[in-house]
């Protein structure tokens, strides 16, 4: 069994599809609607958008476990010494086997070859998967941010930053 941190490539795109849809909606379960679920799934993580993303850069890494991809994480540097973390995702079933620590390492190690000084990620309140990992990693929340969508549901996402 190996682990292979990779640059994400187009012909990860329905994989990553896939786990990025799942992963959301196991985020906000019970949290917004299931129609809301449905329609930023639908933007955010159709086939086509997916494959653009892929080639503007914005799923840097992808997690590659005996020849299938089980993770992806993608960030940038909005910032002259600011990082973000903007999607990271591990399919359930690879869950706690180090693949997600393995993908932010690689993440954040070419965002401190940028000049990157810190890092920031926008991670779902109540995320009972998320939090913990992003505390054992040294973020702290600094705010949280709330978000109304069309429909008036609200999305409240704690934001966490640490020194890289």
């Amino acid at each position: 069994m190996t682990l292979e941190i990779r640059k994400t490539e187009v012909r990860d795109a329905e994989r990553i599809r896939e786990i990025c849809s799942t992963g959301w909606k196991q985020t906000v379960q019970g949290k917004l609607s299931s129609t809301f679920q449905q329609q930023t799934v639908n933007y955010w993580y159709n086939a086509d958008k997916v494959k653009q993303d892929i080639k503007k850069g914005s799923y840097a890494y992808t997690a590659v476990y005996d020849g299938i991809a089980v993770g992806v994480i993608g960030g940038g540097i909005p910032g002259a010494k600011r990082a973000e973390v903007y999607v990271f995702y591990i399919d359930s079933k690879y869950r706690y086997h180090g693949i997600g620590k393995a993908l932010l390492h690689k993440l954040t190690e070419h965002q401190k070859n940028k000049g990157a000084a810190e890092q920031w990620v926008s991670v779902q309140a109540d995320n009972e998967l998320g939090l913990p990992f992003y505390k054992a990693r040294g973020f702290i929340q600094q705010s949280v941010k709330e978000t109304k969508s069309a429909s008036g549901e609200v999305q409240v996402s704690l934001r966490m930053k640490r020194d890289i």
